[in-house]
């Protein structure tokens, strides 16, 4: 069975930037194969790895919601839809000479994400059992936890900035872990952001008042930030970067 460590928090706290140096560190320390899974409707994993995700599985969610309506239809004559929906999803693998992918990816216009999240559930399911690792960064919030999308999880990362607001909401995310019995083997807050790596007081206290073991700090480093204006891929910051380091550290205690 994979080894899975899911990566999950409040928006704007990193997390992505997170999993990504996660994906990096794995892939240094020949952790392969392994699947990457960016679960997030706003996807921006693949930019952070530097990988182009021109298949998502909302992009041809969409393709088959709009296929009556084109003048010629994509599906072939001698193929249902349900038939031509099994092949594409089955095909939306982005495979990488160091990782393959699955990239959720949005829908067009309005509507819930039911019918994409049951695919990504059903494509992670079908894939999982090939890979040594897979790793997998959660939408903003809850969603994939309480709709049971996660397959096994061994190692569940909640990430977090420095700020109460940030942990609070991890600590609610391990709550309904609790409630829906996921029991990974691993569970624990990552604090991102902190200035020179160093969480202040009122951040410390408010992490042991949830009482989930603190895995890891990480520094608020300027190469994060130059590297995202730039539009650069994150992983390739330098391997003395405070940022690296870390990440170092917090992978050796969450591996097997």
């Amino acid at each position: 069975m994979s080894y899975t460590i899911a990566v999950a928090g409040k928006g704007g706290v990193g997390k992505t930037t997170v999993c990504g140096l996660i994906i990096d560190r794995l892939i240094k320390l020949r952790k392969t194969p392994l699947l990457v899974v960016d679960a997030d409707a706003n996807s921006n994993l693949n930019e952070v790895l530097g990988v182009k995700a021109e298949v998502t599985l909302g992009a041809i969610r969409e393709e088959l919601a709009h296929a009556e309506l084109m003048e010629v239809s994509p599906i072939p004559a001698n193929m249902s839809k349900p038939e031509y929906a099994e092949l594409k999803f089955n095909s939306a693998l982005i495979e990488e000479d160091d990782f393959d992918m699955i990239v959720m990816g949005r829908t067009q216009g309005e509507g819930c994400y039911c019918y994409v999240n049951g695919v990504l559930k059903t494509q992670i399911g079908r894939h999982a059992k090939n890979y040594k690792y897979v790793i997998v960064d959660n939408e903003a919030g809850m969603e994939h936890i309480s709709r049971g999308v996660l397959p096994h999880v061994d190692v569940l990362l909640l990430v977090s900035d420095c700020s109460r607001r940030g942990i609070q909401a991890a600590a609610r995310i391990a709550e309904l872990a609790g409630e829906l019995k996921i029991n990974p083997k691993i569970m624990g807050l990552v604090v991102n952001r902190a200035p020179d790596g160093i969480m202040d007081q009122g951040t410390r206290e408010a992490a042991e008042e949830t009482g989930l073991p603190l895995l890891g700090v990480m520094p608020q480093d300027g190469a994060v930030y130059k590297f995202d204006c730039e539009g650069r891929p994150i992983v390739e910051i330098d391997e003395d970067s405070p940022i690296k380091k870390a990440v170092r550290e917090l992978v050796e205690k969450i591996l097997i």
